[in-house]
């Protein structure tokens, strides 16, 4: 639950930092803004080029859910 409490907050502020930077403010704060995966609300490990973490990037990948991606085994 406190993890979802979270994810919800951080959208909300990544939101508010979208509409100020459209409107041409200076975004207040701007350090404290942070990534988190979409999917399970993990701050760490968090890759930008799929906005999700690395556990649910393997996962994923793994099952062969994300197009070009596969997971390599050896």
């Amino acid at each position: 639950m406190a993890r979802k409490a979270l994810k919800v907050k951080c959208e909300k502020q990544w939101k508010k930092a979208n509409n100020e930077m459209n409107a041409g403010k200076k975004v207040e704060k701007s350090t404290r803004l942070y990534n988190r995966c979409k999917l399970c609300g993990r701050n760490r490990g968090y890759m930008r080029k799929f906005e999700m973490c690395r556990i649910c990037v393997r996962q994923l990948a793994s099952k062969g859910e994300i197009n070009g991606l596969t997971k390599s085994s050896w």
